[in-house]
């Protein structure tokens, strides 16, 4: 694991109301605490200084970027996390991986379990690996890099990162799934660009939007 050291950037808050707030987390920034003082800095913390009734809802990597919703009431919080759940959420990211994708469009579907040895990487194993489903839709290729939307049916660890290195097309700037190219880039080019959902108070379907900034 890399040296933690997390952006210093003002919060940066998309939509509030009386039961949500949708936030654009920035990359190298934990959602949640991580295990010893040097991991306390994180979103959740920051969020709570200003608005102390917050609660989470569900997690975004370090190193990815974007669109986090979290509730303000328990009520909120208890209604987002089941859709979250039963998958009636809809999540689109953008990246930038390794290499020339190949068909335009197309499914990965690999079950996905932790790497126990490695924590926290994830593997496929398909004895006991969860089920992880991942459409992708190539947006623009060249022979050294593709653009691809992501559009994830489960909501496994990792599971973009390594649905895309199964596939030979590593998310570019990964420090876990693609170390060498770490260095040429500024941070992993992944990043949660929209989350349709269930608004909680009377069920009204929102979106939630912010362009990725590579």
């Amino acid at each position: 694991m890399t040296c933690y050291n997390p952006p210093d950037t003002p919060l940066d808050i998309l939509h509030e109301d009386h039961e949500i707030l949708v936030v654009n987390k920035p990359a190298g920034l934990l959602s949640v605490p991580g295990k010893g003082p040097e991991l306390a800095d994180c979103l959740i913390t920051r969020l709570e200084a200003v608005y102390p009734q917050v609660l989470l809802v569900h997690r975004l990597d370090r190193d990815t970027s974007g669109v986090m919703v979290f509730g303000l009431t328990p009520h909120a919080q208890r209604h987002l996390g089941l859709q979250f759940e039963k998958r009636q959420t809809k999540k689109t990211y953008l990246a930038r991986v390794a290499g020339r994708l190949e068909p335009k469009t197309g499914t990965v579907d690999l079950p996905l379990i932790v790497d126990w040895p490695n924590r926290p990487l994830q593997k496929v194993d398909h004895e006991s690996g969860k089920p992880a489903v991942t459409d992708w839709r190539v947006m623009k290729a060249s022979d050294t890099e593709s653009r691809v939307k992501l559009f994830p049916q489960t909501g496994r660890s990792h599971q973009l990162r390594v649905h895309m290195l199964a596939l030979g097309h590593p998310i570019l700037g990964d420090p876990l799934y693609a170390p060498e190219t770490a260095d040429e880039y500024s941070r992993m080019m992944l990043h949660a660009e929209e989350l349709r959902l269930r608004h909680p108070d009377g069920g009204e379907g929102v979106k939630f939007r912010v362009a990725a900034p590579y």
